[in-house]
């Protein structure tokens, strides 16, 4: 691990006055301590938010859910309003890491958290992510769980969090803060897809700080849930999962929201699945015509061919899920 410097803030001012000066962020550290030790980042200063009053679950005004960043994966899973208004987002937190690593990680380190692809954080191998310009070596190595959607001859590593699928499904919003005040960013347009500059993953100015992700007011009845698949049954990050949400009123889907993971270099967005679905009563015939349409763009790689039918098959039995369900 290479020397740093470590400072602790009481406030939001300190926070993003630190940050500007090239202090890299952090709370419960479960991502960020790793990837330091490990050398693959090595930060000159730490600042620490744990402190900062960023820590509510609220119900919005008009209806919506706003999740403080330093809220821990844990206490968001439990909450009684995330489990009645969006079970989606506590079946992808439950389905996170261990209990251990809930306990400690945050809502905004979460979405913030860097991919997982072993070449990345093997030091000695060619990753454009980790040092620009060097190549990608899982374009020819082992890239069975990369990426089949979002890629780019730069990278192909797939974006490991669960609840971020949630969040892309429902549309959410993160919430910064900066040295240019406040501003909110649409999560799908935070985190970013490779490109010819994949080291550069969230659409976070310098200095700015995750103080909250917040779900709209979506139309009610909404039921929604989601779905992991992956190696192990726990303690493994997904090959393929499917947050859905399904707003259906005299038997007929007037709004689907649906996306899914460890398919894409982001949180996968499925319109061409929700367009399916929308205006159409739920059967057997239309959730499979629906998923059909899920790995549209889709580009393989020599070892996770399997990924474009398990995907498929993933979304197709989580809109039956919540789709049937009572």
């Amino acid at each position: 691990m290479y020397p740093f410097s470590y400072t602790k803030v009481s406030n939001t001012r300190e926070a993003v006055n630190a940050g500007r000066n090239g202090g890299r962020y952090i709370a419960g550290g479960t991502t960020l301590v790793d990837l330091m030790r490990e050398t693959v980042e090595h930060p000159e200063t730490l600042v620490d938010i744990s402190d900062l009053p960023l820590r509510e679950v609220r119900v919005t005004e008009r209806g919506g859910l706003r999740i403080g960043a330093l809220v821990s994966m844990a206490e968001t899973a439990v909450h009684s309003k995330v489990r009645t208004l969006f079970p989606v987002i506590s079946q992808a937190l439950e389905l996170s890491a261990s209990a251990q690593l809930r306990n400690m990680a945050t809502i905004g380190g979460n979405i913030m958290q860097r991919t997982r692809c072993t070449y990345f954080r093997d030091v000695s191998a060619a990753c454009n992510k980790r040092e620009p310009g060097s190549g990608c070596a899982a374009l020819q190595g082992v890239n069975r769980t990369h990426a089949i959607l979002g890629t780019s001859d730069d990278c192909v590593a797939t974006h490991p969090s669960d609840v971020a699928v949630a969040f892309a499904a429902l549309e959410a919003q993160v919430h910064l803060l900066g040295p240019d005040g406040e501003r909110h960013v649409p999560f799908a347009d935070f985190l970013l897809r490779p490109g010819s500059t994949p080291q550069r993953e969230q659409a976070l100015r310098r200095g700015e700080l995750i103080t909250a992700v917040e779900i709209p007011a979506l139309p009610r009845p909404l039921k929604s849930g989601y779905l992991k698949v992956r190696d192990r049954q726990s303690y493994e990050f997904a090959l393929t999962s499917a947050a859905v949400a399904l707003h259906v009123r005299g038997g007929v889907i007037r709004n689907a929201y649906v996306a899914a993971g460890g398919v894409g270099t982001v949180p996968w967005k499925l319109p061409a699945v929700e367009e399916a679905l929308v205006g159409e009563r739920p059967s057997d015939r239309l959730w499979a015509e629906a998923a059909g349409r899920a790995a549209g763009g889709a580009r393989p790689l020599q070892h996770n061919r399997f990924k474009v039918e398990l995907l498929q098959r993933t979304v197709e039995r989580q809109l039956r899920t919540v789709g049937d369900s009572k």
